[in-house]
């Protein structure tokens, strides 16, 4: 199947009528995708509709049940992803896989040092490539600085460096932006633009429609394993993308519902911990939802750790509904009915090797023990009705969480704690890397909790998403509250004025 029709170079890789299925589940249904030299093409579609079963094809990663692969208009087959680095192909996957305990240079590096004689590494030239890396992508790491402790926007950078280590002809980046701040999602295009002026393919992957017709010159969408349609940017609107992907016309993505904001449920008072953030205060009454703004490093999600009392704090003090909070102890702040949802659902949020029911079901453990043992039944049946509210998409509720889209695996996070009826909800970037669709539902599920009482504190690095759902906006910079804006006055420059420090 030809997919471009207008004359040019030939596309340098290729797929054609690829099928795989994994059991019954069939995820990629005759699927062709041509990426040729000097564009960056968009590959679009909800969570579960084949994106990451075609990059991992693509990878090396799978080999497809039919159809063909090819390289340079000739047919080749992966047989790991050793033969796809080979010929050319690097791949940036949504989530950070580095070594914890190597440097930054040993992460990007591995297996590949610089030698010098009788085999030795050399660790000044491994030091000098990959400051070299991070001065091409204008950012300042120190190559020698262990993984582990990196903020996950830094990790994510650390992941962009060691696929561009490779010189790839093809670069295949899947959410490359999700925990990235505005500046250095521009430093990042500036660095595909060169990389597509050199003669890179580049396919790229994000949920954020905006960066798709910012960067893209075309977009391959699908759903349900399928193929719907590959056509040029040029004269599609968001709303046209969207229904190829959905397949339906979407409604409202923040679905705001007025709500008068009740009593205060939880309330911050002067919280400090030494280095990190400073003399925070702050109120959330119920029925609202708060916005908490700032740039990448301002302490929002420390913050909500020492809120919820995963860190401790060295000052001040945390109430729910007036009672005094224990510092440090998370247990007590669950029994006062607060709930954290964390930024990194697959490390803080869920058990990957643990069944979708024993996820959701891990915060009532006391309440489905019957005489000191499980009371396996109960617990399927709290799980099973929380996926089904939460409409979690999966073959069983037994199958590992692992298996389960970014979207259904940040349902599954949101079913666990909202299975504790939390009179106060905290939400770490509760869209990061999730489908257009599953966002909205998300935005609908939040919105309707403000309405049923429940107070909302929600940090996210999407101003759309702060603009379209917060009652309030909490702006932090370097460790402090800068701003408190209204929802009428809120605004992407009030915002970001504030974020930067340049509010007055």
């Amino acid at each position: 199947m030809t997919l471009r029709s207008d004359a040019g170079p030939a596309p340098v890789l290729a797929l054609k009528d690829i099928s795989k299925s994994f059991g019954a589940v069939r995820a990629l249904r005759d699927v062709s995708l041509e990426l040729f030299p000097g564009e960056v093409h968009a590959l679009a579609g909800e969570n579960g509709a084949g994106k990451s079963t075609l990059i991992k094809t693509l990878a090396g990663v799978h080999r497809p049940d039919a159809g063909q692969v090819l390289l340079d208009g000739e047919p080749t087959v992966f047989h790991g992803p050793a033969d796809a680095r080979d010929a050319g192909i690097a791949v940036i996957y949504q989530e950070p896989t580095l070594f914890p305990d190597l440097s930054i240079a040993e992460n990007i590096f591995m297996g590949r040092q610089p030698r010098r004689a009788l085999g030795r590494i050399d660790h000044k030239a491994t030091h000098a490539e990959t400051l070299a890396l991070m001065r091409r992508l204008g950012v300042e790491l120190d190559p020698d600085r262990p993984a582990r402790g990196l903020s996950i926007a830094d990790q994510q950078i650390v992941e962009i460096a060691k696929a561009l280590s490779f010189d790839a002809r093809v670069l295949i980046m899947d959410e490359p932006t999700a925990a990235l701040t505005g500046s250095e999602v521009a430093r990042l295009f500036g660095v595909v633009r060169a990389l597509r002026e050199q003669g890179s393919a580049v396919l790229f992957i994000s949920h954020r429609l905006e960066e798709i017709f910012q960067i893209c010159r075309r977009v391959t969408t699908l759903r349900d394993g399928a193929l719907i349609s590959s056509e040029p940017i040029d004269g599609m609107t968001e709303d046209d993308l969207v229904r190829r992907m959905v397949g339906r016309d979407l409604d409202e993505l923040y679905p705001k519902q007025d709500v008068e904001a009740g009593e205060v449920a939880l309330s911050v008072r002067r919280l400090t911990r030494e280095g990190v953030f400073t003399d925070v205060s702050f109120d959330v009454r119920r029925g609202e939802i708060v916005g908490l703004a700032g740039l990448v490093g301002a302490g929002r999600t420390e913050v909500a750790r020492a809120v919820f009392g995963v860190d401790r704090w060295d000052a001040g003090e945390v109430e729910i509904d007036g009672r005094s909070l224990t510092n440090g102890a998370p247990s007590t702040a669950m029994a006062a009915g607060l709930a954290l949802v964390p930024e990194d659902r697959r490390a803080q949020g869920l058990v990957m090797d643990m069944s979708i029911e024993r996820n959701i079901g891990l915060t009532g453990l006391r309440s489905t023990v019957r005489a000191g043992l499980m009371d396996r039944g109960a617990e399927r049946s709290r799980s099973l009705d929380w996926a089904v509210k939460l409409q979690v998409k999966y073959a069983r509720i037994a199958d590992t969480v692992s298996t389960l889209s970014g979207g259904n695996q940040q349902k599954v996070v949101l079913a666990k704690w909202l299975a504790t009826g939390p009179k106060v909800l905290i939400v770490d970037e509760p869209t990061r890397g999730i489908d257009v669709g599953t966002k909205a539902e998300v935005h609908r599920l939040l919105s309707q909790l403000a309405a049923d009482g429940v107070a909302v504190l929600m940090i996210s690095s999407d101003l759309p998403e702060i603009l379209g759902m917060a009652d309030r906006v909490l702006v932090m910079h370097e460790g402090r509250l800068t701003a408190e804006i209204p929802r009428s006055e809120a605004t992407e420059e009030s915002v970001m004025a504030a974020a930067t420090g340049r509010a007055a």
